[in-house]
């Protein structure tokens, strides 16, 4: 695992934070090379699917002129909803590292694992944990300014 990709995704989450979105970054990765990156645009497109990994694989396939991205590796700051590790199935993915378990919508190993559900035809190597303290720390302060901010 390179820890440059989930530095740089990190960096985009950051930048998703600056934007009022919920901070979180993808890269994508081909032998070693940087294929495309996103961060959240949820609010800013208005878009339900403008998640990072979404985003990230869609500029992937753009890019590479195919769907199929067996060859290449996803690196997130937050672990993978139910849409977005769809995605990561339906792309065929070889690899996901993620920064931070989500506890309540986490589809990579926290709430569920669909992308290494045995019975799906294909299924993504999970690594999470990675950089887990750096990642978790703008989600913790996105949300603590977000509660803030609501009457009660």
């Amino acid at each position: 695992m390179e820890q440059r990709f989930m530095e740089m995704a990190l960096e985009l989450a950051l930048e998703a934070a600056e934007a009022n979105e919920v901070p979180v970054g993808a890269v994508i990765v081909k032998n070693g090379e940087v294929v495309s990156s996103a961060r959240n645009r949820r609010n800013e497109l208005p878009d339900a699917s403008a998640h990072a990994e979404i985003l990230a694989i869609r500029e992937a396939c753009k890019r590479l002129g195919r769907w199929n991205l067996s060859d290449c590796e996803l690196y997130v700051t937050l672990e993978p909803c139910v849409m977005c590790a769809g995605a990561i199935v339906y792309s065929r993915i070889s690899r996901v590292y993620y920064g931070a378990k989500d506890v309540r919508f986490g589809c990579c190993g926290s709430v569920l694992n669909l992308a290494a559900e045995p019975k799906l035809n294909h299924r993504a190597e999970i690594v999470g944990g990675i950089m887990e303290e750096e990642c978790l720390k703008p989600i913790r302060e996105f949300f603590k300014k977000l509660r803030e901010k609501k009457p009660f």
